[in-house]
């Protein structure tokens, strides 16, 4: 093996998605050297495999439902999706994956890409094998930063590992629409893309949930509003259910899966959307006392609270504390300012209670902070307070049908919001106001002299406080 000689930085980030990519600007505007490590794509999963593809497969049936809603513009929908266009499309906002662009931007704010596998040394150093096998080293004089992200976790199930079944990436950048799609797992994922998949012409699809509802961590209702919309569209939705084996017949044949409820189904293509595990096998964590294959836990400084010297710091999906693309980014923020001595930290509102999350499905679940139910269980005494989206004007002047229930779950003993949930088309788009309410925690005597637009769908911020009683 060959071996290269040392360089040092201020900062050595191992992996270049989103959270990397920003942690290193953000140090980088304070003055430090930073080395990006990367051994696949420069802009990570969101950017290739995961956040922007999958809006490019779900946008083009969003669009001719909006069309058909509105009087008038339904005539002039005519024909099906042109998937090929669509495909096209998809590779297009995933930059064709060519990671060129990205790592323009990164020189641009002099960062300097590192090619290949990171791993830990030893306190403050990290090797890199290339893929030539060489292995350069590294030294940081200040940080080092995990930023590997996750991964699509894989249930124990009989033959799903020798089946050859889909995960997110291979999902998201199908060539082909498969004629029969199983779904594992009613989460966002799974939502997201067995919607997809159904709008662009796969004539049978299947989710299959564990729990009670499809999105088992939102408001019953979302899940309620959310599977009668995918059984409208012919969507088969089984809660409840697990599955417990599968077979494929043959290299590429169908797969026979079975079910809990000892019924099968026949799919060409099987989708495992049931949650994410840390990108930490192979990163050297044994050499700094940590456990490979798990979260790294950090306090609010984004540190790892596992090894001494405070050298050592966690962002994105690889922390466990918010699988999300803008919360990793935000972590990434605050550790790059923490790591130049700016001494940021987290707040419970932007790392736990107020994470914004959107399920780009048609309609939009869009929620931030707690539920009803996770507020009881912290021991708050809410309220809940329900309106159809429906009945306000701007809905009507979007389009015939609209509906779908929005919620603000309130904190009686302090009159703010804690929580807010929103399903209905275009709904994404409303929910970074519940979000500032949150965060500022505005009492709602207050919060009722922001005066909504009309007609616009945001008058229903209005209603949801008139009906509170405000």
């Amino acid at each position: 093996m060959k071996e290269a000689l040392n360089r040092e930085f201020d900062v050595l980030i191992i992996g270049g998605g989103p959270a990397g990519e920003v942690a290193g600007d953000r140090a980088a505007v304070n003055g430090l050297r930073v080395g990006l490590i990367e051994h696949e794509l420069l802009g990570g999963e969101c950017t290739y495999w995961a956040c922007m593809p999958s809006k490019a497969l779900l946008r083009p049936a969003e669009a001719v439902a909006a069309a058909l809603r509105a009087p008038g513009a339904s005539a002039a929908v005519t024909g099906s999706i042109d998937v090929e266009a669509v495909l096209e499309r998809r590779d297009r906002l995933a930059a064709d994956f060519d990671d060129a662009g990205q790592v323009a931007w990164a020189e641009s704010v002099g960062l300097h890409v590192i090619r290949g596998h990171g791993r830990l040394t030893g306190e403050r150093t990290v090797s890199v094998e290339d893929s030539d096998g060489t292995t350069s080293h590294y030294e940081a004089s200040s940080a080092v930063i995990i930023a590997t992200g996750s991964g699509a976790a894989w249930p124990p199930i009989p033959g799903l590992a020798e089946a050859g079944v889909w995960d997110n990436r291979a999902a998201t950048t199908a060539k082909d629409v498969p004629r029969r799609l199983l779904v594992i797992g009613g989460g966002v994922v799974g939502s997201e893309l067995g919607q997809a998949w159904k709008s662009l012409g796969a004539d049978e699809v299947t989710i299959v949930e564990m729990q009670d509802q499809l999105l088992p961590r939102e408001e019953p209702f979302a899940g309620e509003q959310l599977k009668a919309a995918f059984e409208r569209l012919g969507i088969d939705v089984m809660l409840g259910t697990a599955v417990t084996s599968v077979e494929r017949q043959g290299a590429d044949g169908p797969i026979t899966v079975t079910l809990s409820d000892d019924s099968i189904v026949v799919a060409d293509e099987v989708l495992v959307a049931v949650g994410r595990s840390p990108n930490t096998a192979d990163i050297g964590l044994d050499a700094v006392g940590l456990e490979p294959g798990r979260f790294v836990e950090v306090d609010d400084a984004l540190r790892s609270t596992g090894v001494d010297g405070e050298w050592l710091y966690a962002v994105g999906d690889v922390n466990g504390r918010a699988l999300l693309t803008h919360t990793g980014k935000y972590q990434a923020r605050v550790a790059g300012d923490n790591i130049a001595g700016r001494g940021s930290q987290l707040t419970a509102f932007g790392d736990i209670t107020a994470i914004p999350r959107v399920v780009f499905t048609d309609p939009n679940v869009a929620a931030v902070g707690l539920t009803e139910a996770a507020a009881r269980e912290q021991g708050l005494d809410v309220r809940s307070v329900d309106y159809e989206l429906g009945h306000v004007a701007g809905s009507a002047a979007l389009g015939r049908g609209i509906r779908g229930t929005c919620r603000i779950v309130v904190d009686e003993d302090r009159k703010v919001i804690v929580g807010a949930t929103f399903v209905g088309p275009e709904t994404a788009e409303m929910i970074h106001a519940a979000t500032i309410a949150i965060v500022a925690e505005i009492p709602l005597e207050t919060l009722w002299h922001a005066i909504p637009a009309f007609p616009t769908q945001s008058e229903v911020w209005l209603r949801l406080l008139e009906a509170y009683g405000i």
